[in-house]
Parts: structure tokens; C-alpha cells; sequence
């Protein structure tokens, strides 16, 4: 799956000159966290997040009154609190890619571009939704956690006695296990009462770790 399948398209932008009221007036309004920030060419220079405008807002300890404070803040153009080294994602680029760069330089979005182009941004919203549907969280059935040897045919062992079982594979997931001989599955199943399926993968795993109803 690529960025491009999942981004929000068109995103809302704002540019330099607005100031920071009027930025925090259409993320509320909105209901967004982050605003690309587009010159009169219609040039990325920077993006702005609502944690950058609280920063930007004065100490409640100043010694400003109430009036100075809204008129230093009318006057604040986002231009001056924006992040200007933008890192950016092309829409092919594999969904899980964009993921480990959120993750890697501690982001929660990411501006699409198609060449220099602004087409859509990428969040950790999106991110979330697209972990719901990997996991099959909306759908009914049993969720098992399984411990397997980190080998060949392993996973294909687990999907043949699932089906023996009259059960249909909603989702399926690995990770690491508890060391480099191992790796743990996540798997949602259909069709099958729990203990018949825990009777039918306990044979071909290391250990059913968690088995539930959802």
C-alpha cells in the first residue's frame, strides 16, 4: 500500500502572512492539527502545528496586560513560527516507509508531494486507521496472539490448520518475538468457536500466547 491510497487529499493551506490567530482559527474550526504553508506561487515553505502556535502564544506569567497580549499575537505572522526544513513524502512512496519517518524524527504528518507539487498530506490519524483495518478491529471474531519458530512454512502451517478448521483468516500480522528463534502472529479469525480453533493451532505453534472474543 502506498502514501498516496491513504493521505487526505487537498489539504487546507494557509500562507506566510497569516497570522497566528487566524492560523489557530482554521485548525479549530477545521478540526485539524497542522497547516502546510504555501507562497503566493503556490511554493511548500513550511508548515505550522497547533503546538508551534501555543508556543508562539506569551507565558501566562507575562507582565503584559490582556489588550498588549491580543495585539502582539494580531500581529505575529505564522511566517515566523513555521518549520521551514519541511520533510516531505512522494505519494508512491509504501505506507509503512512513511510511517518509520513519523516515527524516526518524531513527527505526526507528513506534506505529500508529486515533484514540487503539494497533493495531500499524510498524519498519524491516518496511520491509526489504517492499523484499525490490519488488525480487523471492527469485525467480530476471535483474535489470537501466537509464538512460532522464526522459519520457512511457519505461517503457512498456521493459515492450512485454521482452514482445516472451518475458520476464514479476517486479518493476519507478524512481529518480533521474544528472541531472534521466534516471532509472535496476530491473527482475527471467522467461522470457527475458539476452543476448536485453539485445539486446531496448538499443535503447529510454539505457544498460543492470547486467544478472545471480540
Amino acid at each position: 500500500m502506498k502514501v498516496g491510497q491513504r493521505m487526505t487529499r487537498n489539504p487546507i493551506t494557509i500562507t506566510p502572512d497569516v497570522t497566528v490567530p487566524e492560523a489557530q482559527a482554521i485548525m479549530r474550526r477545521e478540526k485539524i492539527k497542522r497547516l502546510p504553508v504555501l507562497d503566493n506561487k503556490g511554493k511548500l515553505v513550511g508548515i505550522v502545528t497547533t503546538l508551534d502556535l501555543i508556543h508562539a502564544s506569551p507565558s501566562p506569567a507575562t507582565s503584559l496586560d490582556i489588550y498588549e497580549l491580543h495585539y502582539l499575537l494580531s500581529k505575529l505572522k505564522v511566517e515566523k513560527v513555521m518549520t521551514r526544513n519541511v520533510i516531505t513524502v512522494d505519494e508512491d512512496l509504501p505506507i509503512e516507509e512513511a510511517a518509520r519517518i513519523m516515527a524516526d524524527n518524531g513527527i505526526s504528518g507528513l506534506p505529500v508531494m508529486r515533484g514540487n507539487v503539494l497533493i495531500g498530506i499524510i498524519t498519524e490519524t491516518d496511520l491509526f486507521k489504517l492499523f484499525i483495518e490490519l488488525f480487523g478491529a471492527r469485525h467480530k471474531g476471535i483474535r489470537l496472539t501466537l509464538l512460532l519458530p522464526e522459519k520457512k512454512g511457519e505461517l503457512a502451517k498456521v493459515s492450512n490448520a485454521i482452514t482445516k478448521a472451518g475458520g476464514n483468516i479476517v486479518s493476519f500480522a507478524t512481529f518480533e518475538g521474544e528472541d531472534p528463534t521466534n516471532a509472535y502472529c496476530a491473527v482475527k479469525v471467522t467461522g470457527v468457536e475458539k476452543d476448536a480453533l485453539i485445539q486446531a493451532l496448538t499443535p503447529v505453534v510454539e505457544k498460543v500466547v492470547d486467544a478472545r472474543e471480540t
